[in-house]
């Protein structure tokens, strides 16, 4: 049985797993984690009478790490059907997306996480710099390919971007009001 969750300012704990698969329910979203070792992926389908329809994933890996684990997050993918959910943002699904996976990092023992906004595109790469910073991640690194650093990142993410990392369990109490407790 996992010890309770700290406190947390404004909801009395953090967000459970319970909490946020409630909170997705209810926005009509069925969410599932599947694990193959440290190997993870939370895949995101709409509720209703045409079947099961993937709107999007989240895929990484838990890596055990000097100081704690860290959750590794190495893609967030929507699928085209996400345009047709009506009343929901595209980045909506990320938010649920991202929950899952930091709560399953948390209660991996997981202390930070890290990913790489990808620099597909300049308007783009802009966009996901600052929805990652508004969810609770900061910059840590250009991966532009000027450095023999970069190469490292650019073999580990496969690609060009902003390395960020965010504690997890600040996360989880930065989105404890939108997760809060079902009690």
């Amino acid at each position: 049985m996992a010890a309770p969750s700290p406190p947390t300012p404004g909801t009395g704990r953090l967000p459970t797993m319970a909490d946020i698969m409630a909170t997705s329910r209810a926005q009509g979203l069925r969410m599932r984690l599947s694990t193959l070792g440290p190997l993870f992926r939370v895949t995101a389908t709409r509720v209703g009478g045409d079947g099961d329809v993937e709107l999007g994933r989240a895929e990484g890996a838990i890596r055990p790490w000097p100081g704690g684990a860290v959750l590794h997050l190495d893609s967030m993918r929507m699928s085209r059907a996400t345009l047709e959910v009506p009343n929901r943002p595209l980045f909506g699904l990320g938010i649920f997306l991202g929950a899952v996976t930091v709560r399953h990092g948390f209660d991996a023992g997981c202390v930070r996480a890290e990913l790489l906004a990808i620099n597909d595109t300049p308007l783009y790469h802009k966009k996901l710099v600052k929805f990652y910073t508004r969810m609770g991640f900061k910059a840590v690194h250009e991966v532009d390919g000027s450095s023999i650093t970069d190469f490292t990142h650019m073999l580990v993410w496969g690609g060009r971007g902003t390395r960020m990392d965010a504690d997890i369990e600040q996360l989880l109490i930065k989105w404890s009001r939108r997760f809060g407790s079902q009690d």
